[in-house]
């Protein structure tokens, strides 16, 4: 065996940032040089010593994401890392192919179900917009909708300027019923959500949502009930725009139809050419790979069994290897 061919290869970081976001990433992330550089290398090293991890990329960008989020706490890092090239690996239609050029991710896009919006609120930040009322429960699986958000977050995370300052997420729940409930069991909620909260890299620093239909409010709380106390202390919820509006949310950013400029059409064509311009490195990462031999035994592998006890999988017996858990999302369809 010759020497591994990375997805991709070692860097020497350069900081090209404002000063203001370099103030931002000290004060809130313990961001500094000589920490940056140590974290990087420390990492870096146990990316290739890891015998669990056959292919990952090693690129300041991709690494740094995973310590920014976690905020330099190296071993923290290292377990975020891991778990998600697992997450990967056994979420596999979710997570794979997370191509926008696909006719179903192209539908989504169209009928505006999650996208970022264009430039910056005041605080630096992206602004994502998610329209679930407009995902068809019917026509669409619950996996159409894991990759739509998997490629829509890969894509965001990909920039440092975000890695650094966060996320805003507005969310419009017109037209959302109880069919969209069905797309995921109480159990597959759950995993979701916990590992979204714990694997994917993101700082979510604010979510506004408006037109929560009062009959789905117990799916509400169920939602609300999932997510840490932090990131509860981050969600508004309003009754409509106007009332969002009158308790001062920013509208600005948005799309014309909410309060904005821009109209919503235009937006979503100028985040496909983001989402076009990063189509090659979000494909590349499905070289990124586990050994998932060295999954087989959850008494030796904390990793994994805190990830099983986290996807509701404890169940699954130790003999069983990772593949175990693909088996129990129900082929990703809906009952």
């Amino acid at each position: 065996m010759g020497p591994v061919q990375w997805v991709s290869e070692e860097d020497k970081y350069e900081w090209y940032l404002s000063e203001d976001t370099k103030t931002i990433a000290k004060d809130e992330l313990r961001e500094d040089k000589n920490t940056r550089d140590q974290a990087l290398e420390q990492v870096r090293n146990w990316i290739k010593m890891n015998p669990r991890i056959e292919n990952c990329r090693l690129d300041s960008k991709f690494i740094l994401k995973f310590l920014r989020s976690k905020k330099f706490n190296v071993p923290m890092t290292q377990e975020a890392i891991e778990r998600y090239l697992l997450l990967r690996h056994v979420y596999h239609p979710a997570f794979n192919n997370l191509d926008i050029v696909d006719d179903t991710m192209e539908e989504l896009l169209a009928l505006g179900y999650l996208f970022a919006v264009p430039g910056r609120d005041k605080k630096g930040r992206r602004v994502i917009v998610a329209r679930p009322g407009v995902f068809d429960p019917y026509k669409y699986t619950n996996a159409d909708m894991c990759k739509i958000h998997a490629i829509t977050y890969e894509a965001l995370m990909e920039d440092e300027e975000s890695q650094i300052r966060g996320f805003v997420h507005f969310a419009d729940g017109a037209g959302v019923s109880f069919p969209h409930l069905t797309l995921f069991t109480p159990r597959e909620a759950v995993r979701i959500v916990k590992n979204g909260e714990r694997t994917v890299p993101m700082r979510h620093k604010e979510v506004h949502a408006i037109n929560a239909h009062p009959s789905l409010k117990f799916a509400l709380d169920f939602g609300m009930s999932l997510i840490s106390e932090k990131i509860r202390n981050r969600v508004k919820v309003y009754t409509s725009l106007e009332d969002a509006i009158s308790n001062k949310l920013d509208v600005s950013v948005l799309p014309k139809e909410y309060g904005g400029t821009i109209p919503m059409k235009e937006m979503i064509v100028s985040w496909r050419q983001e989402l076009m311009d990063l189509r090659p490195v979000l494909l590349s990462h499905d070289k990124m790979k586990v050994r998932l031999e060295f999954y087989s035994d959850k008494a030796k592998e904390g990793a994994v069994s805190a990830l099983k006890q986290g996807f509701g999988c404890s169940s699954v017996g130790s003999s069983d290897s990772a593949h175990g858990i693909t088996g129990s999302f129900r082929k990703l369809e809906i009952d």
